[in-house]
């Protein structure tokens, strides 16, 4: 049996720990012993620059990319560019037909909700963006106060280290509530803040 494939999109200005968080939970679990493979897919070939200037070389263009079982988009400023992306939007469509769960972090579920995917749907983001994410996506119920929200197959995490909390959600779901357990003590995840 092959590895189920966990693609996770990157774009310019695209929040770092949105998509570095899930890729350190789903490499993790791989690690655990799950079989997992997870790859970073961009539009086009070559760096990305992230929002707070670290750069990325994605193993996959839009065009090379493999058929996806879980696909993740992160936010960050770039989400503001990408909402209205044809090509990431009907990418997205596309890659998503192969999967059992859309996912994004913080304000990526806008490319959710404006390429059609979470049409009809529950979906969350970061608290600063609620607003803003109501009046560009009527045609979503948009939660608040939550970590993250599953809505069928569509599931969108609050902002930033939200994300990790969804990861290991769905690592439950991808294996089973132990296979999560063990990664998020493999990770030493255990927050405390200490403010």
């Amino acid at each position: 049996m092959s590895s189920r494939k966990i693609g996770i999109v990157v774009y310019p200005d695209s929040e770092e720990l949105d998509w570095a968080g899930p890729y350190e939970v789903f490499t993790m679990a791989a690690q655990v012993g799950g079989d997992l493979e997870v790859v970073t897919i961009s539009q086009h070939e070559g760096p990305v620059r992230c929002a707070k200037g670290l750069r990325i070389l994605p193993d996959h263009s839009f065009e090379t990319a493999p058929q996806l079982d879980v696909v993740l988009v992160p936010g960050g400023e770039g989400s503001r560019v990408e909402m209205d992306n044809p090509v990431m939007l009907d990418w997205l469509v596309k890659a998503a037909e192969s999967c059992t769960w859309v996912t994004s972090v913080c304000t990526g579920s806008i490319l959710l909700a404006k390429s059609g995917l979470a049409t009809g749907c529950e979906i969350t983001t970061h608290w600063a963006y609620i607003t803003t994410l109501r009046e560009l996506a009527p045609h979503v119920t948009v939660r608040e106060n939550i970590r993250y929200v599953r809505d069928g197959r569509i599931v969108t995490a609050a902002g930033v280290s939200a994300g990790i909390d969804m990861s290991l959600w769905l690592v439950g779901e991808l294996f089973d509530a132990d296979h999560s357990r063990k990664t998020r003590r493999f990770m030493e995840y255990d927050p405390e803040p200490p403010y």
